[in-house]
């Protein structure tokens, strides 16, 4: 299972990747240096971990996505479900709104989503 966690200094960097890719490493680290104030080392350093992590890769020099923005924070989401929940969406669901309320576009927007589910 791949490690969807990533910290808020990761997720700039990342965020970084996706609104420039295909982006080259070096211009990773010059856009660090100037956005982030970080060493070449440092972003490289943070390059490598989240290629570990299986949301990036280099090759060549060159670094692309294997996973969207919106995959990545799918995935993220459903490993949340899945360790803090049991995987259970309608326990997830009890807890958030036990702390929060829905609005009425909320509600509707589900509903939606769920009859979409129900016509698949």
């Amino acid at each position: 299972m791949h490690d969807y966690q990533m910290g808020l200094a990761e997720s700039r960097f990342a965020d970084m990747v996706w609104e420039h890719e295909p982006v080259t490493a070096a211009e990773l680290a010059r856009m660090g240096a100037e956005q982030l104030q970080w060493k070449k080392t440092t972003c490289y350093t943070v390059l490598k971990r989240l290629c570990d992590k299986g949301i990036f890769y280099n090759e060549g020099g060159m670094v692309h996505s294997l996973l969207s923005r919106a995959e990545f924070y799918g995935k993220k989401s459903e490993q949340f479900v899945d360790e803090s929940f049991q995987g259970s969406l309608p326990s997830f669901l009890a807890a958030f709104t036990s702390q929060k309320r829905l609005t009425p576009e909320d509600i509707a927007q589900l509903r939606r989503m769920i009859e979409q589910y129900e016509e698949d």
